[in-house]
């Protein structure tokens, strides 16, 4: 079998390919730590002696295999709920539409229109920015903007244009999607000009992963990973979603013919020359990276491939980097490289976690995997009462002292989705759909923790003194 892995960019690997397993194969991992004549592992070593490690690979690879073998029909159903949610909206609700059923007078929704919302964007349908939060606010105006910046990612071009710049009042440089290199998966995001009387701010904006989305959702659950010198392991599913060149890993330049396929660019090296054009022609500006989820993964990403190509007139520029909800992405050495870069170029770096969020915990930061996270985690409780902390409690999610307390907590939270509102006024009424969301957070906690609805109401009720008060690393 050829290597998957380039030396010159990597000099460890391991790497999971779920469309070669078979039942036979998959099973026998668990029994014979010869990692190396499995069909659907590809690695640089011959042996793995820890029989968890080899069974946190078969947990990855079922659930990749059920994902892509469900992935046709996640994608319909995804489809018909999304597209009733908006026909529910366009025609006001369930009894407006049954009577504009019985007199013919129902209105349709269009896809891709300004209108249309995922189904990340029924949950909370926000729009606008808080009016009280000012650019002159510093740190907490750019997690605010970067938040709804963060939740606004998901949309499609039409709605993502008619926000920034009819109730942002920001001007909109470009949407891109950009190929991500496997099957059909697309990495998007947008980047939008935020001219103001404090700082012209260029924000780079990744989308997080699609509830209905199983491509999307392989590259969470990938736990393959490459060693990169210079760097350290880091998980392959992001690297791939940013714009890893399979044999070729991140060459400093790539042709023309390589930046495109399927008329697709890849995400690292689109926005890379974007933001060298963009900067160029405006010595104020500063640019700050953004996401939620996968989003927020990609966003701490990229800095990292700027260090490793030495782009230290682009990290200069970097202004910070917001994250919601974001995963683990490299191990130790991961860790200790981008401190050093961000302390070296003066790098904001702000790393939210809600309460009980799921996402944040994962990969697991254990003696079996190497994930860990880095920096300052700005934590909130379910109360928005913030603070910063190292690492978010419950760090690996299923420490059974947290059983009882995060049901608990569920609970509070669906009482407080029909009280918020009237205490905080009608921006934080929570709709059915999250409501229900909240209910199955009871059985298990932290899905509903993960919405960007409460992410939202972090940056906008969180104690101000939370992003004030935090230091540079």
């Amino acid at each position: 079998m050829g290597s998957d892995c380039d030396k010159s960019f990597c000099t460890n690997h391991m790497l999971l390919n779920p469309d070669k397993v078979g039942l036979f194969d998959l099973i026998n991992i668990l029994f014979s730590s010869n990692i190396k004549k499995r069909k659907f592992v590809e690695s640089s070593e011959v042996e793995e002696q820890d029989f968890w490690r080899r069974w946190i690979l078969f947990i990855s690879i079922v659930v990749q295999k059920l994902l892509l073998f469900f992935s046709k029909p996640m994608s319909i159903f995804g489809s018909a709920i999304e597209f009733f949610l908006n026909l529910l909206s366009i025609n006001g609700n369930l009894a407006s539409l049954l009577l504009n059923l019985v007199q013919g007078k129902v209105t349709m929704p269009v896809k891709n229109s300004a209108s249309f919302l995922s189904v990340t964007g029924n949950v909370d349908k926000r729009v606008k920015l808080d009016s009280s939060i000012k650019p002159g606010d510093n740190e907490r105006y750019f997690g605010a903007l970067s938040m709804m910046a963060s939740k606004v990612a998901y949309e499609n071009k039409a709605y993502i244009e008619t926000v920034v710049t009819n109730h942002w009042k920001v001007y909109i440089v470009t949407k891109l999607i950009k190929y991500y290199q496997q099957k059909k998966a697309t990495t998007q995001a947008f980047i939008c000009y935020d001219k103001n009387e404090v700082q012209d701010t260029i924000v780079v904006s990744f989308r997080g992963t699609e509830p209905f989305d199983a491509d999307a959702w392989c590259t969470d659950f990938d736990l393959s990973w490459y060693e990169i010198k210079d760097l350290g392991k880091i998980h392959g599913g992001f690297m791939k979603a940013l714009g890893l060149q399979k044999n070729k890993g991140w060459p400093t330049k790539i042709t023309e013919q390589e930046s495109c396929c399927d008329q697709l660019p890849l995400a690292y090296y689109a926005i890379r020359d974007m933001l060298r054009e963009l900067l160029s022609k405006n010595e104020r500006a500063k640019f700050i990276l953004t996401g939620h989820s996968l989003g927020g993964a990609l966003a701490i990403l990229f800095p990292a491939i700027l260090a490793l190509h030495k782009e230290t007139w682009l990290l200069k520029r970097l202004e910070g980097v917001y994250t919601f909800g974001q995963p683990r992405v490299g191990d130790d050495k991961f860790v200790e490289v981008m401190e050093k870069k961000f302390k070296e170029h003066e790098v904001k770096y702000f790393r939210f976690v809600y309460c009980n969020d799921i996402v944040p915990r994962l990969p697991f930061d254990n003696s079996e995997l190497m994930f860990k996270h880095f920096g300052k985690c700005l934590y909130f409780n379910s109360l928005y009462q913030g603070k910063v902390v190292k690492e978010e409690p419950n760090k690996n999610y299923f420490s059974p002292l947290y059983w009882i307390p995060m049901r608990i907590n569920s609970v509070k939270e669906l009482i407080r989705s029909f009280t918020l509102a009237y205490k905080k006024g009608p921006d934080y009424r929570e709709g059915g759909l999250l409501r229900v969301l909240r209910i199955i957070g009871l059985v298990v906690p932290g899905i509903s923790s993960h919405c960007t609805q409460d992410y939202v109401n972090s940056t906008r009720l969180g104690s101000s003194d939370v992003l004030s008060h935090t230091k540079t690393l």
